[in-house]
């Protein structure tokens, strides 16, 4: 009998070699033989390149990112950060602990939004498993629940963008994203709790564009066992670019994370400047304060702009939205075309509010390009 974690002796003495006689791609597990790419839209540097200007000519207003960047707190605190020592996450904890209210047993972080995501669907998803994602919203649901062999079960919203209460009987997981991306809406109270209340399985309730939006559910975690809600310093804090994210969830669901989450996975530079970034509020709120002023005005200026709550508008163009944003790469300004979004159809294009010179870029070219 073979015991776990016992040695065993293989013969190696033969006169074939192993690539000669196998196929070593029989050993990709069955579920991900078939796993698409998850992509990021076109890169800066590489369009610049391919269209022959400056990189820093390019307009950047595909991928959801603060242009006013971190405070300037975070790259003075990277200054003294021990890089021949392992990671010690405890003082961003602290720092989120005040920022949320919530104890630190309630809280976990990692390596961005997607590592929140990914090791969340590794404690409940296995294979066969099944995860409802409402669309359209962020790819990311689907592929993490794909990574653990599971199946997403794609819903559509109901008008207004709202998400049906009404879970599906056997799913483990379902996704919820307020402010949703690409859409911009956030989810109303009512309807959370609704689709919380009337499930036994684990709800994953997405707040990354919380600090844009009017109200965050954060508080809802004191309520219910089966609710999490994911949170990330990419966005209003303006840091992207470092990777970093927390939740706040039960306490029997975080000690389980930290079980099955990486020891180290995020470095000690981004949490030096994720703690140095939550000890400048003021900060981050003045940049929510001219993004959303942005955001709303660009919106009265654009036709087919949706209300949005994030730090970027979805926009229903008259033509496909994939030729719109081609034109618009050719031009030196990358959007997002939204047509590979699992139920965004040919016509939605999503634009982060940029800083005002870049804006205008936008509005001007959009307005002679539709």
């Amino acid at each position: 009998m073979l015991i776990a974690g016992e040695m065993i002796n293989i013969n190696h003495d033969n006169t074939n070699s192993v690539s000669d006689l196998l196929d070593f791609t029989r050993n990709i597990l069955p579920f991900l033989r078939d796993l698409e790419e998850d992509e990021a839209g076109p890169d800066a540097t590489e369009t610049a390149e391919m269209l022959g200007i400056p990189a820093k000519s390019m307009v950047v207003l595909s991928r959801n990112e603060n242009p006013y960047g971190p405070s300037p707190l975070v790259r003075a605190a990277l200054k003294d950060v021990p890089m021949h020592r392992y990671p010690d996450s405890r003082p961003l904890l602290e720092a989120i602990s005040s920022y949320t209210g919530y104890p630190r047993e309630w809280l976990v972080s990692g390596a961005g939004m997607d590592e929140i995501i990914t090791t969340i669907c590794r404690i409940f998803l296995g294979c066969g498993d099944l995860a409802l994602v409402p669309v359209p919203t962020y790819n990311v649901y689907g592929l993490a629940a794909r990574l653990c062999g599971a199946r997403p079960i794609f819903s559509a919203r109901l008008p207004g963008f709202a998400v049906d209460p009404e879970v599906p009987r056997g799913v483990k997981m379902a996704f919820l994203c307020s402010p949703n991306n690409p859409t911009g809406n956030a989810l109303t109270e009512e309807n959370v709790r609704a689709v919380v209340e009337g499930t036994d399985a684990i709800v994953f309730l997405d707040e990354a564009y919380a600090e844009f939006a009017e109200k965050s559910l954060l508080g809802m975690v004191r309520e219910y066992d089966n609710l999490v809600v994911g949170r990330t310093l990419s966005k209003a804090f303006g840091l992207a670019g470092l990777r970093l994210g927390y939740a706040v969830a039960p306490p029997w669901i975080t000690e389980q994370y930290r079980r099955v989450a990486p020891l180290f996975s995020v470095s000690s530079l981004s949490l030096a400047a994720g703690v140095a970034a939550l000890q400048d509020l003021d900060w981050m709120k003045e940049c929510v304060r001219k993004i959303v002023s942005e955001r709303e005005r660009m919106r009265r200026r654009l036709a087919g702009a949706l209300p949005s709550q994030g730090n970027f508008l979805c926009i229903q163009t008259r033509q496909k939205s994939k030729a719109v944003a081609e034109r618009m790469l050719q031009k030196g300004i990358l959007v997002r075309d939204c047509s590979l979004f699992p139920g965004c159809g040919e016509h939605c294009l999503r634009v982060t509010i940029g800083r005002p010179e870049e804006n205008e870029r936008f509005i001007e070219l959009f307005e002679r390009s539709i």
